[in-house]
């Protein structure tokens, strides 16, 4: 018999290696609200893409940097006359007739050229406004990715929150589930005594089945949900995530709504927008300078060889030419584009000012509706909570007459029914309570 043992080791190598690799292939997630929040910020496509755009702007303004930098260019070039050019000399010169011209040739068949050229920017309005015009467009790309981050912060609050609810939305389900089958296993021992009819003992069932169904129901949206706060984080579908905070209707409670003190500034739109309003300025600032004269430095440092023969690394001399040079450059008339160009940045300014004072009057209203809004659902959210306690006793008692066969079952199918809708108008008015509260501070800028 053949020893099967260095082939056992084989297959018990590699069934470890694969169950490694599937086992690394799944991460679980374990997140408050705020880990959560974290783990956007570094992997939602929107926010990569807006980080994208601030490393963007670096690059930009090293291009506007270098407009105030020298500008050198080395260049080496190499001709060859297959035929010399050629020129014509006064024929009077050799002792000819006037106006007669000898053709003669100058040069070399062979000339090579090394040059260095140097340019410098001493004025230019325009670049001048562009060096200052910097920190602000960071600013600017920075805001607007804080933008992107909490329009995403508030998306994450309330699916967050949606799937937290949704546990002790499956907990009251179970909770009813438990007492049904509870009263199906007393009305069935009562049936089987001759004190209750096998009607009685039918509704109960459909009233368990009915509540068995709404459970899968509701798994079924629970998982919908994660899946898509899974894309929102941007997570891996095939990960697990695990929300480890809780809420509850105290937790709520806190009313932020009688803090009126909220300033324009706090928002991260009116931030941005602001920014945008400055970077209008600069373009106006920019197209008026335009007028002014520029003037800049230039220099050329350059070698000239010329040979009968290709051999420029051999006997012969280079000449050397250098000269250095400033330039002033006056704009005279450019067929009035520069005052069309700084009476569209001015139009564009205005606009700009419009908006910032459309969206003070915009966040005024949010603030209201939202404080409304948050002040109505905790209203609400107590009442339903008193119900739902109301129809829990109700129940309790309903049952407790049931058992003792001084009460009807639809008297406690009615109870059992109240109960459930009384509960579900409470996970509900829970919601919309945190709905609000996220809402508010969003309003407020204090998200």
């Amino acid at each position: 018999m053949k020893n099967r043992g260095p082939e056992r080791m084989v297959w018990l190598l590699c069934l470890v290696l694969i169950a490694g690799t599937v086992t690394a292939q799944t991460t679980t997630h374990e997140f408050t609200i705020q880990q959560a929040v974290d783990y956007a910020r570094k992997n939602n496509a929107q926010v990569k893409n807006a980080l994208l755009n601030i490393r963007a702007q670096e690059q930009t303004n090293r291009e506007i940097t270098a407009a105030a930098l020298p500008n050198i260019n080395g260049n080496v070039g190499i001709t060859d006359y297959i035929d010399i050019p050629t020129s014509l000399l006064p024929g009077e010169i050799f002792g000819q007739p006037a106006g007669t011209y000898i053709p003669v040739k100058f040069g070399t068949k062979y000339n090579s050229t090394a040059s260095l050229q140097l340019q410098q920017t001493l004025f230019d309005g325009q670049v001048f406004i562009g060096l200052q015009a910097r920190a602000t467009s960071i600013q600017f790309q920075t805001k607007n990715m804080e933008v992107t981050e909490e329009a995403i912060k508030t998306n994450i609050y309330k699916i967050y929150y949606q799937l937290v609810l949704s546990k002790t939305q499956i907990n009251l389900l179970d909770a009813n589930i438990a007492r049904l089958e509870k009263l199906k296993h007393d009305a069935n021992e009562l049936y089987k005594n001759g004190f209750a009819e096998k009607l009685d003992l039918d509704k109960i069932s459909v009233q368990l089945s009915n509540l068995q169904t709404e459970k899968t129901k509701a798994l079924n949206s629970i998982s919908i949900g994660y899946l898509g706060l899974k894309t929102l984080l941007g997570m891996p579908v095939k990960d697990s995530l695990v929300l480890v905070d809780q809420i509850t209707d105290e937790q709520v409670k806190e009313d932020f709504s009688n803090d009126t003190a909220y300033q324009y500034s706090d928002r991260k739109d009116f931030q941005h927008l602001s920014l945008a309003k400055k970077l209008n300025e600069f373009n106006i600032k920019r197209y008026q300078l335009s007028s002014l004269p520029t003037l800049a430095l230039n220099g050329t440092y350059s070698k000239n060889a010329q040979r009968n023969q290709f051999n420029f690394f051999g006997k012969g001399d280079w000449f050397t030419t250098s000269y250095i040079g400033v330039n002033l450059s006056v704009p005279i008339f450019g067929g009035f584009a520069r005052t069309a160009r700084v009476s569209r940045s001015k139009i564009e300014l205005k606009q700009t000012e419009n908006q910032l004072d459309n969206l003070k009057l915009s966040i005024d209203g949010e603030v209201e509706q939202a404080k409304i809004n948050f002040k109505s659902s905790l209203a609400t959210m107590g009442f339903q909570k008193e119900n739902m306690k109301l129809a829990e006793n109700v129940y309790n008692q309903t049952k407790k007459k049931f058992e003792a066969g001084t009460g009807s079952n639809t008297e406690i199918t009615a109870a059992q029914t109240d109960l459930v809708t009384a509960q579900t108008n409470y996970i509900s008015a829970l919601y919309s309570a945190i709905i609000a509260k996220v809402d508010y501070l969003k309003a407020t800028g204090k998200l």
